[in-house]
């Protein structure tokens, strides 16, 4: 069996029908969402599979609703005898992986993320923040243009080379942009209701910083890829970090890079394929590929097979 690394989605990566198809085929992904709805003041399930898509993309419903439609997708993986030997994920995705290794509970997990949303969604006014993706420029340049725009606007992701993401006032955002076009960079300014990973998430981190301190954190087991310091870490550590992580740059390029030197080959699990094609670009030849349904579960089954009958 290769050494596998599982890599689980953050905001973004949502969209109606998400684990519908496998809930229908496998018991063991219709547990998660039951209980998920058991839990949940809403009904998380409906979310998922029949959105409407504003609800489903504002960050306080999209934040549990991945969370709960990964670890579907998961249940299933793991029912076909897959098992990771380290984990990771993008932001949300984090929490995603502490469920995965055993560090807290799914039970706990959910009104923990639901907190951290409606945290991240009070934060901003709706229309003050903003987020956009910058391509083909380097992270010192993009982070010398955030110091020079003035108002708060900071790098948020490091995501693989050639890829940064800056959040921050959308003003300052926008002023940052023009800059780094004049520069030669291409900027994209995304569709997001929260600008993620920015000074603007310090008080959100705050407020969720009492909640994180609460929970009895787990040995990971697998170990997790902590987004802050692209290392492993300590149970005792985790609620630090991930009050850090709200308002930090993910490491993701960083990431991927630890988990190369440690495991053979990577699978994303969970809604989409961003994670996918981000690590393309940062290892190339070493991801197997994503499950997200019935189609791309069997295509991960059979690479992985194929590589025990060469191994």
């Amino acid at each position: 069996m290769p050494r596998l690394a599982f890599v689980f989605p953050g905001q973004g990566a949502q969209y109606s029908g998400m684990g519908q198809e496998l809930v229908v085929n496998y018991p063991e992904a219709a547990a998660v969402f039951d209980q998920a709805d058991q839990i949940s003041p809403y009904p998380i399930s409906k979310l998922c599979f029949a959105g409407p898509a504003e609800r489903l993309n504002s960050t306080e419903f999209a934040q549990p609703a991945l969370l709960t439609a990964s670890l579907a997708i998961l249940a299933v993986v793991r029912e076909q005898g897959l098992k990771p030997d380290l984990v990771a994920g993008l932001s949300l995705g984090e929490y995603t992986a502490l469920v995965a290794a055993g560090s807290i509970s799914f039970a706990e997990a959910l009104p923990l993320v639901q907190e951290r949303g409606r945290l991240m969604q009070e934060a901003v006014p709706r229309g003050k923040g903003a987020m956009a993706a910058v391509l083909g420029l380097e992270y010192e340049l993009v982070a010398d243009v955030c110091r020079q725009a003035g108002g708060i606007v900071d790098v948020a992701n490091l995501n693989c080379p050639g890829q940064l993401v800056i959040s921050g006032e959308r003003e300052a955002v926008t002023r940052a942009a023009d800059i780094l076009r004049e520069k030669g960079g291409r900027v994209r300014l995304l569709d997001v209701s929260v600008p993620s990973h920015s000074r603007l998430m310090t008080c959100a981190a705050h407020k969720l910083q009492g909640h994180l301190e609460k929970m009895n954190w787990k040995t990971a087991t697998p170990p997790v890829i902590s987004n802050v310091t692209a290392r492993t870490y300590r149970p005792e550590e985790t609620g630090g970090l991930l009050v850090q992580q709200l308002y930090s740059p993910v490491q993701w390029e960083a990431t991927i890079r630890y988990l190369a030197e440690k495991v053979d080959c990577f699978i994303e699990i969970g809604p989409g394929t961003t994670l996918s094609g981000l690590i393309k670009r940062i290892v190339p030849g070493r991801l197997l590929g994503n499950v997200q349904d019935m189609k791309s579960l069997q295509k991960i089954i059979r690479e992985v097979e194929s590589i025990c009958m060469k191994g």
